[in-house]
């Protein structure tokens, strides 16, 4: 199964317009990212039957050779950008395991942690600079689509934004759906929780999800990289 087998015609056509606007700015000499082919890369890594956790994140980073079209990650032999040190920095206090060498996320992806951001381009150093194209209209719909899916699916909100985001979808009412949130891993919010959100330093994310993947009856993420 594809993304494209369950997504509205409207939201297919959009990606497709979107995608184009994209290469025309690489055309016209802006530094776009990521590259061309790895826009819908997460789509890719994680087709929808296989799909088991949904981490939601905003746009792609802005510097040169990160981006790699999964949120949060970016390619192997690239330094891990300030938010992506404090997940790994949690991964190792919550499970204890070695804090990775790489930022690379795909092993992630491969065992079906959908890295979807909201919007998924961006122009080299214009962080959201590309948050009024309409990225987001098509990926609301991916997210939609993740709750109408039969398997167990945990969603993880880290941020206000995130919670903002999918909050119509209601995936906390929905058959074997589940939702975590905290603050966002950026250095500004991971320490800093509030009423009902707890920081995301000290939140367990990564054990909390795949206990509830357990419970729901299907095996967890294994989160080592």
């Amino acid at each position: 199964m594809k993304w494209n087998d369950i997504l509205p015609e409207d939201a297919r056509r959009l990606a497709v317009q979107l995608s184009k606007r994209a290469e025309e700015e690489r055309a016209a000499g802006k530094q776009i990212f990521p590259p061309q082919n790895l826009i819908f890369q997460a789509l890719e890594a994680t087709p929808p039957d296989k799909a088991k956790v949904v981490i939601v994140g905003q746009d792609p980073y802005h510097g040169p050779g990160q981006a790699n079209g999964l949120a949060f990650s970016v390619g192997p032999g690239i330094t891990p950008p300030p938010s992506l040190r404090n997940i790994f920095k949690e991964l190792h206090a919550d499970l204890g395991y070695p804090v990775p060498q790489s930022g690379d996320l795909s092993p992630w992806a491969k065992q079906g942690v959908l890295l979807l951001n909201t919007v998924l381009t961006v122009e080299q150093g214009r962080p959201n600079s590309h948050k009024d194209w309409g990225w987001q209209d098509f990926t609301l719909a991916v997210f939609r689509a993740c709750t109408e899916l039969p398997q167990p699916i945990v969603f993880i909100l880290w941020g206000g934004q995130a919670r903002a985001f999918t909050a119509g979808l209601q995936v906390g009412s929905k058959p074997n759906k589940a939702c975590i949130w905290s603050s966002h891993p950026s250095p500004l919010g991971a320490t800093k929780g509030s009423s009902g959100v707890p920081a995301f330093l000290g939140s367990k994310p990564f054990s909390t999800a795949s206990k509830l993947l357990r419970d729901m009856g299907v095996k967890g993420i294994d989160w080592q990289l």
